[in-house]
């Protein structure tokens, strides 16, 4: 399994919270990810395509909302269990990295013996 790139990670978790329209998809992504992603409608479109083509998501209708369309998106199970999968992926890289730092900055206080 391949970790997703950063718009297919935070579409998938957008779209965890429940079904979503694109720009509600972009606005959400930016938010959760403290503005650090932003992602551009064409880039969207495009990773949400791919993302139903894999079976993670699926369109789910269409509305017209104060005369403007809007194509609605769901995650489907196996999107589910993959972003699942990423995010325990994240923490335990997270997890080993903070482990070595930890090592490191005990390495770099702790006295060190002269051999003579």
């Amino acid at each position: 399994m391949t970790s997703f790139t950063q718009p297919a990670y935070w579409i998938l978790a957008s779209l965890a919270g429940g079904r979503r329209h694109g720009y509600e998809i972009m606005r959400e992504t930016s938010a959760a990810s403290n503005e650090q992603v932003t992602i551009k409608a064409t880039t969207l479109y495009a990773a949400l395509e791919r993302l139903e083509r894999d079976g993670l998501v699926v369109s789910d209708g269409d509305e017209v909302v104060n005369g403007r369309a809007r194509r609605y998106f769901r995650i489907t199970e196996q999107g589910s269990a993959r972003l699942a999968a990423e995010v325990d992926l994240i923490e335990r890289s997270a997890r080993a990295t903070r482990s070595r730092l930890a090592a490191g900055q005990a390495a770099s206080v702790s006295p060190r013996v002269a051999v003579v």
